[in-house]
């Protein structure tokens, strides 16, 4: 008798090619023309937070929504990011132009990252022109990484634009999607945790590969026989 992934479930879980292969389409298209709002295309008369979030979900479009009830963002995320002083807090309940740049970075970098990790890239406690900068350089920065996205997804995904594409290739692609996301994230994170590091110490924690660079598992002794 099969188990609970019987011939019905695998067939439910199989992926249609061509609609795999038009989305990969329909979001290099998306990412190739994306761009965030330059810095003095942000409005900054001083609106309310649901003037906010209205204008941010304009801005970032492109962050998924699985069912209607999943909202990006809300009232009590941009609390919890001024609460965490990852971002300046409003003037008298409004939120300036500064507050939408934070904004705008926050909730872009923390689909790859954590929120204690954006306190680490981000500005802090600095004027507006020093805000300003840093929002400018990162928005090309955006750009430019999407670019990068968009010829790497291709080159990943081009058996899929096949005609002769197999369903294995279609899971394959997403499959690479995924570990390529996961992995872009751990290193990440590993990069951020750099900051400030002594170089010394954290060349020290890592003496566990040897000198010729081999990573310390590939000589993990056998367990002796019996044990």
């Amino acid at each position: 008798m099969r188990g609970p992934l019987g011939p019905e479930s695998e067939r439910a879980m199989r992926y249609d090619k061509d609609l795999v292969a038009h989305k990969l389409l329909r979001w290099e298209n998306y990412l190739n023309h994306y761009k965030l709002p330059e810095w003095k295309e942000l409005p900054d008369i001083g609106l309310y937070m649901d003037q906010v979030i209205a204008l941010l979900g304009q801005y970032l479009d492109f962050i998924p929504v699985e069912e209607q009830k999943d909202k990006p963002v809300t009232s009590t995320t941009i609390n919890n990011y001024v609460r965490l002083k990852v971002m300046p807090a409003p003037e008298k309940r409004k939120y300036y132009r500064i507050h939408i740049a934070y904004l705008i970075m926050i909730f872009t970098l923390k689909q790859g990252t954590s929120i204690s990790s954006l306190q680490k890239l981000l500005p802090t406690g600095e004027d507006e022109e020093t805000v300003r900068n840093f929002y400018t350089n990162y928005i090309h920065r955006v750009q430019k990484v999407g670019t990068f996205y968009t010829a790497q997804t291709r080159a990943a995904g081009e058996d899929i634009l096949s005609a002769q594409a197999s369903e294995e290739a279609v899971e394959d692609f997403i499959i690479q999607t995924v570990l390529m996301s996961g992995f872009s994230q751990i290193l990440g994170e590993k990069l951020l945790h750099l900051r400030d590091a002594d170089p010394k110490a954290v060349l020290d924690q890592e003496a566990l590969s040897d000198s010729r660079g081999v990573h310390p598992i590939a000589h993990v002794p056998e367990r002796d026989k019996g044990v």
